[in-house]
């Protein structure tokens, strides 16, 4: 079994305060902004790696994003994949979720057709990233090239060599989907717990291919990639001001009573209380 994984870097949350929109692009300014590896998409990644203790094969991890993202491929490699494709070019840079997809897409084409591989079985993605959480991408690529996908998936089942079975959760109990391959499944977050990445795995992932596509590679039309080829725009751009104006209390003398009064005061002036 074939299994291509979709991986997405995303600001660590743990640094959401350091995050800056260009107000002219009315982009997030990546640089110098710690990313991780999209919680979700090593949910995807782990359940690849159980289907492949299962059933064998091969796992590709692709991520389209701009070079220094390599990193985070490595961590895939790491983690057990054994192969990864950083597609990433100026050409595909502010791209909404369309035209990602239709780039991803093309280069699943270019990787499973032109590229010597046997094509793929399946196609595992997070449910939504935790940037843009829109879920929209992965139906995308589902519907570009044509396969048939599942959202919101919390278990994965292959009794048969093409057989799938697929359960997700609604507000009226567990829905279960069943199909073939290829196919494209979004996974949520409890269908499993990702492993962590030994020592023994870094030290593997050093001599995995990682393979760099760009536009001179796809050979993509560029009206229908980035940002020329986004139909979302973004609208006016607001930013908050969010200082407040200090009122300081003055006086050596002055007790926690007289503090109080004085706090009091000027809450009263405010129209706050009575």
């Amino acid at each position: 079994m074939d299994i291509l994984v979709f991986v997405k870097p995303v600001p660590d949350p743990d640094k959401y305060n350091e995050i800056r929109i260009d107000e002219k692009t009315k982009r997030l300014i990546r640089k110098d902004v710690d990313t991780i590896i999209d919680p979700m998409a090593k949910n995807a990644l782990e359940e690849a790696l159980r289907l492949r203790e299962e059933k064998g094969g091969t796992i590709t991890a692709i991520s389209m994003a701009p070079p220094e993202a390599a990193d985070k491929l490595r961590e895939c490699l790491a983690m057990g994949a054994d192969r990864a494709v950083l597609i990433s070019d100026p050409a595909f840079a502010g791209a909404d979720t369309y035209a990602t997809s239709y780039v991803l897409a093309k280069a699943v084409e270019y990787i499973t057709d032109e590229a010597g591989a046997k094509g793929f079985d399946l196609i595992l993605v997070g449910n939504e990233s935790a940037d843009g959480a829109t879920s929209h991408v992965p139906v995308q690529v589902a519907e570009w090239l044509g396969i048939p996908h599942a959202a919101g998936v919390s278990s994965i089942e292959m009794p048969g060599k093409t057989e799938i079975t697929v359960s997700r959760r609604t507000s009226a109990g567990v829905l279960q989907l069943q199909g073939n391959t290829p196919a494209l499944i979004s996974v949520v977050r409890d269908i499993n717990k990702p492993r962590h990445i030994s020592a023994m795995g870094i030290v593997k992932a050093r001599k995995k291919p990682l393979t760099l596509l760009t536009n001179e590679d796809l050979k993509l039309d560029t009206s229908l990639t980035g940002e020329t080829g986004s139909p979302t725009k973004a609208g006016e751009l607001s930013m908050l001001d969010m200082r407040r104006e200090a009122a300081p209390l003055t006086g050596e003398d002055a007790t926690a009573e007289d503090a109080a009064k004085a706090i009091l005061s000027i809450i009263r002036k405010a129209g706050i209380t009575e």
